[in-house]
């Protein structure tokens, strides 16, 4: 099985990368959260990767750090939670908030996450509460604060958006209510957007 890849980025979009290994290009499902602390394309990046193996195919999934990697494969050890809702569930909310929501059993913050009912929530809860706080999750980066340069910012955002599990026409309406001038980041719209879409 691949556990870690390191090569040049030849694609980078909001949830996955190619990643050229010394000719090679793996495609890489990645989070939210590892996306932002990417470099542009052409860059170097090592990612910590989990394997998932399927009858039809068979998928990659990159973090930038062990503990997003060891959060995301606790994740899928839950009944129902397959990688691509794992994925979604790291691109919705960081890792760090996500435990303490998982510790709390704060039900309600879980369910807001796309692809997440009240009943997979309890099912979070009641299968990882105690797992989590055992995590090292202190060494989980931040956001980064890097600018995306490009007039395609809002397109990469709604393709993320729809790759979450959002419906095309609530997308677009959010989309248009946001501030996408200037230069900003598909960083700083994402987040925007996500706080719209999950009140």
């Amino acid at each position: 099985m691949i556990a870690l890849l390191t090569g040049i980025i030849a694609h980078k979009s909001p949830d996955h990368i190619i990643l050229d290994v010394q000719g090679v290009g793996y495609r890489v499902h990645i989070p939210f959260s590892t996306y932002y602390e990417l470099p542009e394309e052409g860059g170097v990046a090592s990612l910590h990767i989990h394997t998932s193996v399927r009858e039809d195919a068979i998928l990659l999934y990159g973090f930038r750090t062990r503990p997003e990697k060891s959060f995301f494969q606790l994740l899928i050890s839950v009944s129902g939670v397959g990688p691509k809702l794992a994925r979604d569930i790291l691109s919705n909310i960081q890792p760090g908030p996500l435990a303490q929501a998982l510790s709390q059993g704060d039900l309600n913050k879980l369910s807001t996450i796309p692809g997440i009912g009240k009943k997979t929530a309890e099912r979070l809860v009641l299968e990882l509460k105690d797992k989590v706080a055992k995590l090292d999750l202190s060494s989980l980066p931040a956001a980064d604060k890097r600018k995306i340069p490009g007039d395609d910012v809002a397109d990469d955002v709604m393709s993320a958006l729809l790759n979450l599990g959002y419906k095309d026409q609530h997308v677009r309406k959010v989309l248009a209510g946001l501030d996408a001038g200037g230069d900003v980041s598909v960083e700083g719209l994402l987040k925007q957007a996500l706080k719209m879409l999950m009140k």
